[in-house]
């Protein structure tokens, strides 16, 4: 198992290289680079990005520099000075060639040092610190809820299969997977957040203004109240596939001869399934947690967070984007990256755990 684990980790390495050089390049074809969006606020032609900086002064933007950029011939820098045009590429790090860029961008990242953002006051390892717990709540009460409803579903759909139960909670189920999250998310903000309908829940952030005036009950309240809409909204996006994972596992469990040997035994129904075919087939549901949360955390979330306003890294991994922010595109990607990869390889390490029979040791990666 140490070998595995070993050829996982260093796997790991080239990975990361590839997926890096592949979104590196292709920023580099793409238009409107942060200098470019620079040089048209200078000329007064907002495009949208300058727009979100936050209140930082054209000077401010201007002393911040870092290490990673995209060359790019500068359309709208007619009647600029030639000397500024060159001082504002320098200082963002577009003066180097790109394969030198990409160089230095790998080596500060093999640190952990990820710069700082070009329109944000602020390292992006603190920009991922402050944004990480509305990202984590959205992620663990969605994933709680998700288990919590798919589980004992997919035991009643297999105890049941065929029946009347199965077959209407099927389409339910096929509606809340073909329905995507965001969609859905829309649907409750019409009715349910003063769309045209209803007015019972709150549309942006996941705390109210007087927070901090609030008792212990009353900041749980609150708290909750804020996350109702976007986790209903990511569960129902989230909760079909784990239904029929737990269902089809518990029915390849039931036909099986071990069950069938249970209940000559004279065992009692609940006791074959809650003592025998329960402990077998959660094996696969309980050894894929690691890799649902990763889903749900990294994935669904992105979206939600932009329709509901939550300021967590969804939301400034889109914004990251819409303004060119480099550091911060590249420096989550990195991360995010990185830490999938380890998951993927915990969520291995489990299968193997829960199910001794599980053997990576004898294969090839």
């Amino acid at each position: 198992m140490q070998a595995y684990i070993l050829r996982r980790l260093l796997l790991i390495i080239p990975t990361l290289f590839g997926i890096m050089l592949i979104n590196f390049a292709v920023v580099q074809i793409a238009p409107g680079g942060p200098v470019e969006q620079m040089l048209s606020h200078m000329q007064g032609l907002d495009n949208g990005a300058s727009s979100r900086i936050g209140g930082s002064s054209q000077a401010e933007v201007l002393n911040r520099s870092t290490s990673i950029g995209q060359n790019a011939k500068y359309r709208g820098a007619q009647g600029l000075d030639a000397e500024l045009i060159s001082k504002i590429e320098k200082l963002y790090g577009f003066d180097k060639p790109a394969h030198e860029r990409f160089w230095i961008m790998l080596k500060n990242y093999a640190r952990f040092d990820f710069g700082d953002s070009f329109f944000r006051d602020a390292k992006v390892t603190d920009l991922i610190i402050e944004k990480m717990p509305v990202s984590v709540s959205l992620g663990l009460w969605t994933t709680l809820l998700v288990y919590l409803i798919s589980i004992p579903l997919g035991i009643r759909k297999a105890i049941k299969h065929g029946s009347s139960f199965d077959i209407w909670t099927s389409y339910a189920i096929i509606i809340g997977y073909a329905i995507p999250g965001f969609l859905f998310a829309l649907f409750l903000i019409v009715f349910f957040a003063g769309g045209s309908y209803f007015d019972w829940f709150p549309l942006r952030g996941l705390t109210s203004a007087n927070w901090e005036e609030l008792s212990i009950i009353g900041k749980i309240t609150d708290y909750f109240w804020h996350l109702a809409l976007p986790v209903t909204a990511m569960v129902i996006g989230s909760f079909a596939t784990l239904t029929m994972l737990t269902k089809n596992s518990f029915l390849d469990e039931i036909n099986k001869q071990y069950v069938v040997t249970a209940r000559a035994k004279g065992l009692e129904e609940k006791q074959v399934l809650y003592r025998h075919v329960f402990r077998n087939a959660m094996l696969i549901i309980i050894a894929g947690f690691p890799s649902a949360l990763l889903g749900i955390f990294f994935t669904t979330s992105l979206l939600i967070e932009v329709i509901f306003s939550l300021d967590g890294l969804g939301l400034l991994g889109f914004e990251a984007v819409l303004n060119r922010d480099y550091p911060v595109f590249f420096g989550t990607l990195f991360i995010f990256t990185l830490l999938g990869l380890v998951i993927k390889l915990v969520s291995d390490l489990t299968y193997s755990l829960v199910d001794p029979r599980i053997d990576f040791e004898s294969r090839d990666v």
